[in-house]
Formats: C-alpha cells, sequence, structure tokens
C-alpha cells in the first residue's frame, strides 16, 4: 500500500471544515493574511484538534483585497514583518487551545512566486525561522523554496495539487485559464494515482513531466471539494493507496 496524505486550506470562510475533516488527513488555516482572523482561527484549530489532524500554518501576501491570489510588490522588511505577525497570531491560538502545528504551507500567488524566485524563498525562510522548531515545510517538487529549505535543513514534505492542472514546467495552470482546475472527481483520482505510482504528471499540454508528492491539495473553496475528497476516500484504496493521519 502507498500512504499519502490530504491536505486542505481552510479557515477562509467557506465554513465547510468540519465537513471536509472527515476525509483529510491535514489542514492548513489561514493567518490573516489573505483571510481569516482570531475567531476564524480559532474555531478551526479546535475542530482540526477534534477530528485528530494534522495541523498547518498557511501564511500569505497580506492582501485579503484579492485573497491572496495576486503576486504583490512589498518590500523584505513589509512581507517578513507581515508573515511574523500572522504566525505569531497563529501560535498564540494554538497554545491557547492547547494544539501543535504540524507544518507552515504559504498561501496563493507567495507560494507560486517563490516556487521560481530563490530570493523571495529566501526572504520567507528568514520569516518562518523563529517558528520553525520541529515543523515541516509543504513545498512543491522542483522548486526554488524547497531547494533553499534543503539548504538550511528544513525538513520539506513534498506537495501538489489534486485538483490543479500543471504546466511543463510544474507550475500551476493560472486560474485565469478555464482549464485550470480540476473538478471532476474521477479525474482528480486518475491525477493523483498517475503521480504516487509513476511519479509524473500529465501537463496541460500532453506531455508527461516527473514529479514528487507526499501531500495531495484539494483546495477547501473548490466548488466540487467535499465531493472529490469523499470519492478519493473511497476509491483510492482500491488503487492501494491510503490516506494516513
Amino acid at each position: 500500500m502507498n500512504s499519502i496524505d490530504i491536505n486542505c486550506d481552510v479557515g477562509e470562510g467557506i465554513g465547510n471544515e468540519k465537513e471536509l475533516f472527515s476525509v483529510i488527513s491535514s489542514c492548513n488555516i489561514a493567518c490573516g493574511g489573505h483571510a481569516g482572523d482570531h475567531d476564524t482561527m480559532t474555531h478551526v484549530v479546535r475542530l482540526a484538534k477534534e477530528f485528530g489532524i494534522k495541523i498547518g500554518a498557511h501564511p500569505s501576501y497580506p492582501d485579503k483585497e484579492n485573497f491572496g491570489r495576486k503576486s504583490l510588490d512589498i518590500s523584505p522588511k513589509a512581507l517578513i514583518d507581515s508573515i511574523m505577525e500572522q504566525l505569531t497570531a497563529f501560535s498564540k491560538i494554538l497554545e491557547n487551545v492547547g494544539a501543535d502545528c504540524n507544518h507552515i504551507k504559504a498561501h496563493g500567488a507567495l507560494y507560486n512566486d517563490m516556487a521560481r524566485d530563490s530570493n523571495l524563498a529566501m526572504i520567507f525562510i528568514k520569516a518562518i525561522g523563529p517558528f520553525l522548531d520541529g515543523l515541516k515545510l509543504y513545498a512543491p517538487y522542483g522548486s526554488a523554496l524547497a531547494s533553499e529549505a534543503l539548504k538550511k535543513d528544513i525538513p520539506i514534505v513534498y506537495e501538489a495539487f489534486a485538483d490543479r492542472n500543471y504546466n511543463d514546467d510544474l507550475s500551476l495552470v493560472s486560474r485565469s485559464n478555464p482549464e485550470a482546475l480540476i473538478l471532476e472527481p474521477r479525474k482528480v483520482l486518475n491525477h493523483v494515482v498517475r503521480m504516487v505510482k509513476e511519479g509524473k504528471v500529465r501537463t496541460i499540454q500532453d506531455n508527461m513531466v516527473q514529479i514528487k508528492a507526499e501531500t495531495f491539495c484539494i483546495h477547501g473553496d473548490t466548488p466540487t471539494a467535499l465531493q472529490i475528497l469523499t470519492y478519493l476516500a473511497i476509491e483510492l484504496p482500491k488503487q492501494h493507496i491510503v490516506i494516513a493521519k
């Protein structure tokens, strides 16, 4: 049997966490940069603890207006200050609830920008440094972020996106493209099984590209997220793949 983690981005105002948490193994909770506040973080951390799933911090560019999905022209100091503010607030809530953090995963445009920008990745790593003790970093395979983190001996969990299509360079297809999202559960299943068993992803250019992933993300705001996750929970074991909490 192959064992994988399935994660969801949550605490983003959708309110479907209770349903999602029954069929996933880790979550990434918005820390106030693109979404979320003290109340949402507290609520979702408590739910995650109740369901026994791994808890992750999900910091972002400080840009609620664009939900953190647009690249932001921001100084290194301003970005570091924002990331540290988000993680400090999240850490205090974890302490108050009595929950542990498993990982950090950047959100949206920041995540995508760091995949190809080593300088930005190093800025982010500097910002999260004080919070990393014992934590892992979710990062895309072959990315600048993963490369810079490994230089610092930061434990990496390679992540792929189950509900998104890829380009040949392993960047995600832009959300402005109608083919960006994979919404049909069977197609998501095929996407994941290929990455797990073959170590390859079929790109939007119809090429097979090498990829490595240990955790797979389904976005909590994907319209068919719960349908996809319920289907995967049933069908993955038939493919000798288990979701391990």
